[in-house]
């Protein structure tokens, strides 16, 4: 493999909050069981999904360098994903979903790079390299998918979550890592299932984010794309599993053609998807992804939208109709006739305008918080931020003026004009004043004492969305999950069992015909009576060799173990055929 650490300038470009969730990819962490899995998995699927994948998926492995023989590198991938504008990044099991999507939105594929367990052979709940590099990896060489999936994650990073939504992460994290785990007791397992199947019952409206996880869940991880009648295989989920991928086309599985509707439909990632939707082309799904986009607190603002920011209890940015943009934890609105006329953030706020931060008013200048009215003077048709100089010298808003402006809704600013802050098109954004008093009715929102008051100006609140307009303004390097992934145990049984792999792989990778097999079976029947694979792999070798006799007893041993496991009796028998269909052709 190629060791050599090539940069890709994707990298370079992502930010510091980004960066927090990016983890070596360590190859010699990498065992000769580990090796043996991720082979397994890629020749079954080579020769399965040759048949029932997009066309993109065999074209894509060949453009993104996934080799059937060999755990990818995350160097060797990111050189050669630059060729078509993409990179990689290893990361520590699930990451949060807006993490996951900023990253696509940035061309960067997420990749977990542990490798699931021989006993998880099929399936994992865990996100692993087999998932990642070999279900994403190769569709997104389709340029076509490649820019569904960058737009999804530049909408998908802007979804508003809900407390419960960050809950569902935590819980659906840990039961990954539970049940990937070995030797974890079945009590762990069950109660880590009862809190998501909990959480699941009791999400209440589904938010933002949980809707667009939905969509990418059925297009993303576990997408058909053709006809009802004739589907093929796009989904990563689909791509990496040899067990679903099968399961999937058949009748046992209702196709649903893909649409807006699939944003309500939840997903259980520990069970075989009973439905799954197809979509006609990848051009469609961007036709979905911008329908759902259009009923979006960022395209759609008004008080929904800030109510939805309150609701997160997180920190979201609003625009106002003038382009300046609010980032902070919203507490606050207060509404008059179905639209919000006074906003309120609790703690460190920045202002901005096209996600930069102004001068001055980062969160040291906010450091308590930020409120201001929106919308129109009483009374006056025209608002403030459509108004000439010549308007604004008749209503008395200017420098060194004191000015009493009442708002619709009940909203009093009275104070000194010190300044005013303009757009890029000449529009007033903010309003500073001295020896100010903002009230509502009787409450009192501001008082001189607390300091300089920043009036934000803006007739519209058109905009709100989940994380800050300029990510420098804020401290995001927070994240710690409340789990890890645990790695698989060293035991002397184990390390034994890995030597015997290693020797039949430098076999084949050296194509030595000389060097008995005889002592590995011998030994492998003896002390690892319940390992299956290693056996496969030497059934494979002996093809190439004129040993009739130990291929009679290799094929006697695993019909016994077949019988002796009926649990992975069809992996056995998938991995046989794989040998002998081969040699027939």
């Amino acid at each position: 493999m190629n060791a050599t650490i090539e940069t890709n300038p994707l990298l370079d470009r992502l930010p510091k909050h980004l960066k927090q969730f990016i983890k070596p990819q360590d190859y010699s962490d990498y065992t000769p069981i580990n090796q043996a899995v991720w082979r397994y998995v890629m020749r079954k699927n080579v020769d399965y999904l040759s048949k029932v994948a997009h066309k993109s998926y065999l074209d894509g492995l060949k453009k993104t360098g996934i080799e059937v023989d060999n755990i990818p590198s995350m160097y060797g991938m990111n050189r050669i994903l630059t060729d078509i504008g993409w990179a990689a990044v290893a990361v520590d099991g699930f990451i949060p979903p807006n993490a996951f999507m900023e990253f696509q939105a940035y061309n960067v594929l997420v990749i977990a790079s542990d490798i699931r367990q021989l006993e998880h052979i099929e399936y994992t709940p865990a996100p692993d390299i087999i998932h990642e590099g070999a279900g994403h990896a190769p569709i997104i060489a389709n340029p076509e998918y490649a820019e569904y999936l960058r737009r999804f994650g530049e909408i998908g990073c802007k979804a508003i979550s809900s407390d419960k939504d960050y809950q569902m992460y935590e819980a659906i994290r840990l039961l990954s890592i539970v049940k990937e785990a070995e030797d974890t007791p079945q009590a762990t397992i069950d109660a880590a299932e009862k809190a998501v199947e909990d959480l699941q019952n009791n999400m209440g409206e589904l938010s933002e984010m949980a809707q667009i996880r939905n969509l990418h869940w059925w297009t993303v991880e576990y997408g058909l794309i053709g006809t009802v009648e004739n589907p093929k295989i796009y989904g990563a989920g689909l791509l990496s599993s040899i067990g679903e991928s099968a399961y999937c086309m058949t009748d046992k599985v209702t196709k649903i053609p893909y649409d807006i509707s699939a944003a309500n439909q939840s997903f259980d990632i520990t069970k075989l998807q009973p439905q799954l939707y197809v979509t006609p082309t990848f051009a469609y799904l961007n036709l979905v992804l911008e329908e759902f986009a259009n009923k979006m607190a960022l395209r759609t603002g008004g008080l929904s939208g800030i109510e939805k920011l309150i609701d997160s209890t997180a920190l979201g940015t609003i625009e106002l109709s003038t382009g300046l943009q609010i980032s902070g934890v919203f507490t606050k609105v207060i509404a008059h006739e179905g639209k919000p006329i006074y906003i309120q953030t609790t703690g460190k706020t920045a202002l901005a305008s096209r996600e930069k931060e102004l001068v001055g008013h980062g969160t040291l200048a906010h450091a308590e918080g930020f409120g201001s009215p929106i919308g129109k003077l009483k009374g006056i048709n025209l608002a403030i931020e459509d108004m000439s100089p010549k308007d604004l010298n008749a209503y008395n808003i200017t420098e060194g003026n004191t000015v009493k402006l009442e708002f619709e809704g009940n909203i009093t600013v009275e104070g000194e004009i010190v300044t005013g802050s303009r757009n890029l098109q000449g529009e007033i954004i903010l309003i500073r004043m001295n020896n100010c008093t903002v009230t509502h009715g009787e409450t009192i929102l501001f008082q001189p004492e607390w300091g300089v008051y920043d009036m934000a100006v803006g007739k519209k609140l058109v905009s709100a969305f989940s994380g800050p307009a300029d990510v420098n303004s804020f401290d995001l390097i927070t994240h710690m999950p409340s789990s890890t992934t645990i790695k698989a145990k060293h035991s002397a049984e184990r390390d034994d069992l890995e030597t015997l792999y290693q020797t039949v792989r430098s076999i084949r990778e050296t194509k030595d015909l000389e060097t008995s097999l005889v002592p590995v079976f011998n030994k492998l029947k003896a002390e690892h009576p319940n390992d299956w694979l290693l056996s496969v792999e030497i059934v494979e070798l002996l093809k190439d060799r004129n040993e009739p006799q130990l291929l009679e007893d290799l094929l006697v041993y695993l019909e016994n173990l077949k019988q002796r496991r009926p649990e992975v009796a069809h992996l056995i028998s998938g991995g046989l055929d794989l040998i002998f269909e081969k040699e027939n052709a």
